[in-house]
């Protein structure tokens, strides 16, 4: 199945490093300074649909995010909101910018020894700047023959990868966290992917769906890929 791979391309939020946690932390600290106003349970509701309607002009990442939760807050507190809790706000986005990079076990080494037989490439969404520091801080770039961020993947995005790195898509290999991002439009284009699940899944990257594909396998940590590759 993998014998004619060329490329292995990593997600990194999640699959690199640790990321999600840090929105579900911030995601009750909201719900918590605003729960005078609403309950814990709706004002979460609110985030993620103010979330949702701005995603398509807003992207995805700590910034957008941070705007959605001053959004969610003035529809929450019906325009009466403060400067103080404006400012909690802000200062929330800033110390999720300045979290500290915790590697995920055994990717260092899977990387390392991967890296030796195969070009490895990061292939992530979000926010340009935010994903070169976190990528910088990790320690893992030297690892990487191309970086590519993009605002989503798409079987557009990944076929401009593959165009790019001038391999066919049998010969790609995706690796990453989230079926909907890493796997399904992956498998569309003819590629091959690898689902690692992360014990944090934001909502809107669930999939729930069985998928049978002879493309498709799922591991469950990073460092058994060097039992197959």
């Amino acid at each position: 199945m993998l014998d004619h791979i060329k490329v292995i391309a990593f997600d990194a939020d999640d699959t690199l490093w640790v990321n999600e946690p840090f929105f579900r932390k911030a995601e009750e600290e909201f719900c918590e300074l605003v729960s005078e106003y609403m309950s814990k349970d709706e004002a979460n509701k609110l985030l993620f649909e103010v979330e949702m309607q701005n995603l398509a002009l807003y992207g995805y990442g700590i910034k957008p995010f941070t705007l959605s939760l001053i959004e969610a807050a003035i529809k929450i507190t019906n325009g009466n909101m403060n400067a103080q809790l404006v400012t909690q706000l802000i200062d929330k986005g800033k110390q999720m910018l300045q979290e500290p990079i915790e590697l995920l076990d055994g990717i260092e080494e899977t990387l390392q020894q991967l890296s030796e037989k195969y070009r490895l490439v990061m292939a992530t969404k979000g926010d340009l700047l935010d994903q070169e520091r976190k990528l910088i801080k990790s320690g893992l770039s030297t690892y990487f023959h191309h970086i590519e961020i993009v605002s989503d993947k798409t079987e557009k995005q990944y076929q401009k990868l593959v165009q790019h790195l001038d391999i066919q898509p049998s010969e790609f290999l995706m690796i990453g966290n989230s079926v909907k991002s890493d796997v399904l439009p992956v498998l569309a284009i003819g590629a091959h992917a690898i689902h690692i699940p992360f014990h944090t899944t934001w909502i809107h990257e669930m999939h729930d769906a069985a998928i049978d594909h002879p493309n498709f396998r799922s591991l469950t940590k990073s460092i058994e890929l060097l039992e197959i590759l």
